[in-house]
């Protein structure tokens, strides 16, 4: 099992930059795909960006390609959101989320068992 907590969030102007963090505790996060996800007030969970265990491969909503990179270091148990020139339509909750170990990536957020509590992302104009 993974325990999941989320921090980094804040309020920043656009054009501003962040980066989120999602520190795991548990034996099997070193083996578990990560995922973020973001909901805005009134709409459904989306997917961001998701890293496989081994940290080769990544995945990006097509909204945020090209302005955030996801990674991790399995040696601290932390996965890292870096977003970059953001703009104010990206203001949402973000968490993060686990699969079950050598699970592969996937965006559906059905599919993820463990969830952090969130962080607020608030991108002021």
């Amino acid at each position: 099992q993974v325990q999941l907590v989320e921090s980094g969030g804040g309020l920043v102007q656009a054009g501003g930059s962040l980066r989120l963090s999602c520190a795991a505790s548990g034996r099997t996060f070193s083996s578990s795909p990560i995922s973020w996800f973001r909901q805005a007030p009134g709409k459904e969970r989306e997917f961001v960006a998701a890293v496989h265990w081994s940290g080769g491969v990544t995945n990006y909503a097509d909204s945020v390609k090209g302005r955030s990179t996801i990674s991790r270091d399995n040696a601290k148990n932390t996965v890292y959101l870096q977003m970059n020139s953001l703009k104010p339509e990206v203001t949402a909750v973000y968490y993060c989320a686990a699969r079950n170990p050598f699970s592969n990536i996937y965006p559906d957020p059905q599919v993820y068992p463990y969830w952090g509590q969130g962080t607020q992302v608030t991108v002021s104009s």
